[in-house]
């Protein structure tokens, strides 16, 4: 907003000296602070210097002994229309203005969000979610304030012309020297606001980087606490922060030199012209009339003056930002025109691909880790550019993503994604994909609100609940990419029966499958099998077998013996399977069906856990006192203290000059017919000159802002250490339970705190407000002391509109900020799922949502508005009372009073509306900013996870056996939720290797959380080597164990900096940790090697290198005790078999606990756990179990596996 370049203050001073005054020192209101400011005295283009008439007509009356009593009463009452005129003129306008300006705010919101919807992928890549959040937030809001100065750029000529003409009637040519100061001021602004700008950009890109990295540390919150990188990140967050406060301090300090020169302008320019107008010609004798209307006009003048430049240079500001960044963007081209299909892959064009797809046939895709299985899907999507050929598509497309997209909704809307209802079918999918048993699981069944990207669903639910959707969506074409991996064996093979196979219930629909399970291939129409981009075959299964080609090889050496029980079922035995499994399914969706139709009769209730989220806490009432204790404590008792003494200084120096003014006036009438002496001028001039300077109008003022600079850039660096460092150190379920979008929103908030932002601006125009006001209220009582009995009833009617305006105003506020938030998280939901949605083609639908959350802010917003225009009228009436009155008293006291006096009086009531004004704004903006404190301490007091460190560290080289033992263990992931883990007890050997198996949301992934106490016990403990772990530093723990996560997550940063963020190995380790993932030649081919940069989410490598990537992390850091959480369900079995051979050969005498989904992987461990509803129910050798012919035989079975010797793998 407009004069965040330098030397704001200027517009604020002049805007409140209006009519007729000294100027009214208040700076140091940049106007970011209300929205209006700058507007507010521009725009009194009506009574521009309207009041000055007739104040000037009453100082010649009350000098004029002759004159008539009415004559005086008249010009009292003139001069309270005015005023009153002006003021509704005024407000009208601003009224005007702010429509304007949320018009446009919203329809840029809706513009930007549009353009996210058509982004073409290519483009997504260069700019970050958090990037295009921050255009929504910041530019459209500059937009919103660029509205209300639009019309700067006609008035301000106007203004300055008229002004002079008038000046000009006073003083004569004189008025040239005074002009003269302020046209050489312009430049000494400009080259300032010059160097300002240098500095705003460059901060603007450390604010763009720091906020990048605190988004993806939220996101990838588990992986950093896994791994114990917390000091890392911080260090790194840090480090930007101190970069981007020290460019702050500088840009403070500049903004004091600017609101030093300027204010110093007003006074210069009024002693010039005194200067030259008594030196010029001895005649020349400076009268009250001509001082106090001459000051009056060169205050007028200097706000168009000093907002010219500025609004010019905004204007281009935004408009160059914005259009460039936002609004520029390249589209995607629409994805269900003809085209395709040689379209380049993610990093290396893939080569010519022509397929035909016939309809209602099932086609798999099968290859190798990065042979653009998922790339032939985008482009069918139409999300990838395309660099010749076509591709035709005919009918509506579903779309099943390789990583679920789950929004932020109840599981039901999810799965509707925006359709209408019909129970029937809807029950149908809920069963043909298995979610009954999850929804029994669930705290309110279908109802339960799912968190952000689906964080209390499993990653198996997930993907179910993402089949769903589709399958609910009834479309003529789906494209399913590799839906079954992140599902157990078992359920893949239900689902494939029920929802994709040949008797699924998409038998009719033309199916794309991409797949890593061998075991469906016989089942299938068509098979492409894809090698490094290009179709290398492609026809039934028993072709493929018979031409002998690559797919016959891969079938030999991982699918013989798969294939064999593939066709055993497929005969005969796999229907008897089938029925035992869809047996125990179907009691259970009686039963569910049945128990849904009663929840359907009655009201639904909320349950303990259902919602996931809460809603935002909107505090009520009174900021508490002890926030702004608390942030001057931040900005340091010294500098607080100092910085109040400097604007005291201030307004006494003020005062002085005022009064020594009146007395020089006065002198006109002492010498009225002899020749003004030259010392005694020359003394008046002199002295005038001195207060003036001393005024802290600059001195002081200069000595006040420094200080409060420095103050606010250590509250803000102590504030944001707190927060952040608090923020690393809560527990996980605290990010379960809150959106990113509002904890990034606190972190914004931090800003206001800093040097730019608005609580030391609010801070310094409410010091600055309420000095002038006193000091006003003082000269008038000097001049007229009946004065006082009239302020004593004006405060109590001014107190009472206050207290109603600022409870008002304060609640719009904190409802504004709650209702904003929604917006950006809507928004980044939106653009993680931009594949999803195109792919349905419901942006419609999305575009009316995020208006309808829009519409929703937009209310607070507008009576927020409403609510400033109603305070500033009833204000602005109390200012024209001041005014009248002093005007009164000065006509009633007429014989007692000297022409100077009465001057000085007007003119500072003229000026008092304003300030009052002001004070309320100021008042009001410094409660709603100290919100802000209030907002960020909250998250200060989270509660925080046990220590990183304790008292007791664990033995040197802990844990050296790698022995785990569970003894009676239970736990619930948050306090009013029910046990997920009840009472494990087992003991795991050292370097022994084991399974844990177990359907969807049987605790399988709560038990690694155990292991790393991102889960902290509800009973029992785990005790490691013999150290109970709950006992030892959370760091210590960490550091010691390594986990191949189930999400790939990496950062934005080097490749390197990803593996190791603290520096600890040598190049050589990591090359070696690189070779063992099986990616050195990858990464050898890169340009950049090792520093190749890895985009957000590590966008710019294939779901399957990501997981290599985190099996190099796990293999650099080599602990003892490795835990495996379905490391391998992204990448075929390829890349599977080399990451299994890796592990067993690497971490050959580790512990290993594998999550696993897939049987094979786990066919050869010592012992297989296997789970149920959070019980381990068998716990022996797989060769054991699968004679005991238990709940592990019917799973193996399943998976095609008889006996431990039938997997190759």
């Amino acid at each position: 907003c407009l004069p965040k370049v330098g030397g704001p203050a200027c517009c604020v001073s002049s805007q409140l000296c209006g009519a007729g005054s000294l100027s009214l020192p208040l700076r140091g209101c940049s106007p970011s602070v209300g929205p209006e400011h700058p507007a507010w005295g521009c725009l009194r283009r009506v009574g521009v210097s309207w009041p000055s008439l007739p104040s000037r007509l009453l100082i010649a009356f009350v000098s004029d002994e002759e004159a008539f009593a009415w004559q005086g009463y008249l010009y009292s009452i003139l001069l309270f229309l005015t005023a009153l005129i002006q003021s509704l003129c005024l407000q009208q306008y601003f009224h005007l203005c702010f429509h304007l300006g949320t018009n446009v705010r919203a329809s840029l919101i809706a513009a930007i969000y549009k353009k996210a919807l058509t982004m073409s992928s290519a483009t997504r890549k260069e700019s970050t979610v958090g990037e295009t959040v921050n255009l929504m937030s910041a530019d459209a809001q500059r937009f919103m304030d660029m509205a209300n100065f639009i019309h700067q750029l006609w008035s301000s000529p106007l203004q300055i012309i008229l002004s002079i003409v008038f000046l000009w009637g006073e003083l004569g040519p004189s008025v040239l020297a005074g002009i003269a100061v302020m046209v050489l001021l312009i430049p000494i602004n400009g080259f300032l606001v010059a160097k300002a700008k240098g500095i705003q950009v460059r901060n603007m890109k450390n604010k763009d980087e720091r906020m990048k990295i605190m988004g993806e540390v939220l996101n990838g919150i588990k992986i950093l606490k896994l791994f114990a990188w917390e000091p890392s990140f911080e260090k790194r967050i840090n480090e930007i922060r101190a970069r981007e406060l020290k460019d702050l301090l500088n840009f403070t300090y500049l903004q004091s030199i600017s609101i030093f020169v300027f204010t110093c302008a007003p006074f210069l320019v009024s002693l010039a012209s005194f200067a030259v107008y008594v030196l010029v010609d001895p005649n020349n004798v400076l009268d009250a009339q001509k001082a106090f209307t001459a000051i009056s006009l060169f205050n007028v003048l200097r706000f168009p003056m000093s907002m010219l430049p500025l609004v010019l240079s905004s204007l281009v500001q935004v408009s160059a930002h914005a259009v460039q960044e936002g609004l520029m963007v390249p589209l995607s081209k629409p994805a269900h025109g003809a085209w395709m299909c040689d379209g380049p892959g993610p990093w290396t064009p893939r080569d010519i691909v022509t397929l035909d797809i016939k309809p209602g046939s099932l086609v798999a895709v099968v290859g190798a880790v990065g042979s653009g299985k998922s790339s032939l899907v985008s482009a069918m999507l139409g999300e990838m550019e395309n660099i010749k050929g076509h591709i035709n598509i005919q009918g509506s497309l579903a779309y099943v993503p390789q990583q679920a997209w789950i929004q932020n909704a109840t599981l039901k809307d999810n799965i509707l994604f925006g359709s209408e209802l019909d129970e029937a079918r809807y029950q149908q999918v809920i069963k043909a994909c298995a979610l009954l048993p999850d929804l029994e699981l669930l705290p309110a069944g279908d109802q339960t609100e799912i968190g952000e990207k689906g964080i209390n669903l499993s990653g198996g639910q997930k993907q179910r609940v993402s089949l769903a959707r589709a399958v609910y969506s009834n479309a003529d074409i789906y494209v399913l990419d590799d839906p079954l991996s992140a599902v157990d064996a078992h359920v893949g093979k239900y689902l494939f029966e029920n929802v994709l196979g040949p008797k699924g219930l998409l038998q009719k629909k033309t199916r794309i499958l991409v797949t890593h399970g061998i075991s469906f291939l016989p089942q299938v129409d068509n098979i492409v099998v894809l090698v490094a981009g290009a179709v290398s075959e492609h026809g039934s299964y028993s072709t493929l077998l018979a031409n002998r080609g690559a797919f016959a090889q891969f079938l030999n050496s991982y699918g013989n013996h798969e294939e064999e029980a593939a066709e055993k079922n497929t005969t005969g035995t796999g229907n008897s399977t089938g029925q035992v499994k869809g047996l125990c399914v179907c009691l259970e969706a009686v039963k569910s069906t049945s128990s849904l139709k009663k929840s359907q009769e009655e009201p639904p209730k909320k349950v303990k856990g259902q919602q996931l989220i809460e809603k935002e806490a909107v505090e009520t009432g009174k900021v508490k006192f002890s926030m702004y204790l608390r942030y001057l404590r931040a900005v340091g008792w010294g500098y607080s203290f100092w910085v109040a003494m400097g604007y005291v200084a201030q307004y006494v120096a003020y005062v002085g000059t005022n009064l020594w003014l009146s007395a020089w006036t006065d002198d006109a009438e002492r010498y009225q017919n002899q020749t003004y002496p030259v010392q005694q001028r020359d003394l008046r001039i002199g002295v005038f000159g001195a207060l003036g300077v001393s005024q802290g109008e600059s001195i002081f003022l200069l000595f006040a802002t420094m200080l409060s600079a420095h103050g606010a850039v250590r509250a803000s660096r102590i504030m944001h250490q707190r927060l952040l460092s608090n923020i690393l150190r809560v527990p996980m379920s605290f990010f379960d339970t809150t959106p990113t979008g509002r904890i990034v929103n606190r972190f914004a908030k931090v800003r206001e705190q800093s040097p730019e932002g608005t609580i030391p601006m609010s801070f310094r125009s409410w010091l600055s407000c309420f000095m002038a006001i006193i000091s006003t209220l003082l000269m008038i009582s000097l001049a007229t002391p009946f004065f006082t009995i009239i302020v004593v009833p004006l405060g109590i009617f001014y107190y009472f509109v206050l207290r109603y305006y600022i409870s008002t105003s304060r609640q719009l506020r904190r409802l504004d900020s709650v209702t904003r938030s929604p917006i950006y998280s809507h928004f980044g939901e939106t653009v993680s799922g931009l594949s999803v949605i195109r792919a349905y083609g419901h942006q419609e639908r999305f575009l009316k949502q995020n208006e309808s959350t829009m519409d929703i802010n937009q209310k607070s917003v507008y009576s927020w508005i409403v609510s400033n225009r109603w305070l500033a009228i009833r204000l602005e009436f109390v200012g024209s009372l001041v005014v009248f009155f002093s005007a009164l008293l000065a006509v009633i006291s007429k014989g007692t009073l000297d022409g100077g006096i009465v001057g000085l009086s007007i003119s500072s009531a003229l000026n008092v509306t304003q300030t009052l004004n002001w004070l309320v704004r100021m008042s009001s903006e410094l409660e709603t900013n100290i919100v802000a404190v209030e907002r960020v301490h909250e998250y200060t007091k989270v509660k925080r996870e046990a220590a990183w460190v304790t008292e007791k560290r664990p033995p040197q080289g802990w844990p050296s056996k790698g022995e785990i033992q569970f003894i009676d263990y239970k736990v619930r992931y948050r306090p009013e939720l029910e046990l997920v883990l009840h009472g494990i007890t087992c003991n795991i050997g050292s370097t022994e290797k084991v399974g844990v198996v177990g359907r969807t949301g049987a605790g399988k992934s709560s038990l690694t959380n155990c292991l790393f106490r991102v889960l902290e016990a509800a009973g029992g403990k785990i005790v490691i080597d013999g150290v109970d772990i709950a006992t030892i530093g959370l760091h210590d723990l960490r550091q010691n164990l390594t986990i191949i996560p189930q999400d790939p997550v990496l950062f934005t940063g080097t490749l390197r900096m990803n593996l190791d963020p603290f520096d600890q190995y040598t190049d050589e380790e990591v090359w070696k940790a690189l070779e063992l993932a099986h990616l050195k030649t990858y990464v050898q081919e890169l340009p950049e090697r090792l520093q190749h940069l890895v985009s957000e989410g590590g966008e710019n490598l294939s779901v399957g290198q990501r997981q290599l990537v985190c099996l190099a992390r796990a293999l650099l850091r080599k602990a003892k005790i490795l835990i495996l959480d379905e490391a391998t369900a992204a990448v075929d079995l390829e890349t599977d078999h080399l990451i299994q051979t890796t592990i067993r050969s690497a971490f050959a005498d580790c512990t290993v606990l594998t999550i696993a989904h897939r049987l094979h992987t786990i066919m050869d461990s010592n012992r297989v756990m296997v789970m149920n509803a959070g019980k381990i129910v068998e716990y022996d050798s797989p060769e054991e179990l699968l004679q005991k012919q238990g709940i592990f035989f019917a799973m193996a079975k399943d998976a095609g596996i008889t006996n431990t010797e039938t997997t190759t793998l």
